[in-house]
């Protein structure tokens, strides 16, 4: 706008606009602005009545040109109706439950008994450490099951009264019994060549050797 030759401005300097003035080149940027940003076409709002007008549905006023609706949807009084709109909307919409997530059942086995097995007693040679050798035999495994062992405290067993004196071992392998072999409470060397599990998938048959730790007596 040019406010240059109004009263009260300078020579080469921008004039005071009036307020009249003022408003239309606000609507004018907001205008624009709309215009870069709303699509008509979406607008559930829009709409153009039988005198060749527009109005808005959601404020009920009209408007001449698509210009004067889209300065109208920056305004003050639509904003304040779209969030008014918005609020009444999420408050009447019933309560939607969440989706049920899938609960995975783990794989359930019938149990066939005991796999067969062979506990060997050695020695090392060169260190004298002793040692014990688990041979067990899983020829009816499931597919994709590989067997596996965990330690177990005496304390932590329930079947026979606990003794510090000794620990268990447990394998297990579906859908065999899980079974438990009662060794020493000795510490068990864990280094790669002296504690070691082989399961050979060929011949089924698990094979895992320990070794203990040296006490102070055997030294």
């Amino acid at each position: 706008m040019d406010f240059q030759n109004r009263a009260g401005g300078k020579t080469g300097g921008g004039g005071v606009a009036s307020w009249s003035d003022a408003n239309v080149d606000r609507r004018e940027r907001l205008r624009q602005l709309a215009l870069e940003t709303i699509d008509l076409q979406k607008d559930p709002y829009f709409m153009k009545n039988h005198l060749g007008g527009y109005e808005c549905k959601l404020c009920l006023t009209l408007h001449n040109n698509e210009g004067s609706y889209l300065a109208h949807t920056q305004g003050k009084k639509h904003q304040s109706n779209l969030a008014r709109r918005a609020a009444k909307e999420a408050t009447d919409q019933p309560y939607m439950p969440l989706p049920q997530q899938l609960k995975v059942e783990p794989k359930k086995f019938v149990k066939i008994g005991r796999p067969g097995y062979k506990v060997t007693k050695e020695r090392d040679p060169s260190t004298g450490q002793q040692a014990l050798l688990f041979q067990i035999d899983y020829p009816e495994i499931a597919e994709g099951v590989t067997p596996r062992h965990r330690f177990m405290s005496a304390y932590e067993q329930k079947v026979q009264p606990p003794d510090k004196r000794w620990q268990y071992i447990l394998f297990a392998a579906e859908p065999y019994e899980t079974i438990a072999f009662k060794i020493p409470s000795r510490e068990v060397d864990k280094a790669e060549d002296k504690f070691w599990t082989l399961w050979n998938k060929d011949t089924k048959q698990v094979r895992e050797l320990m070794k203990f730790c040296k006490s102070a007596l055997q030294m």
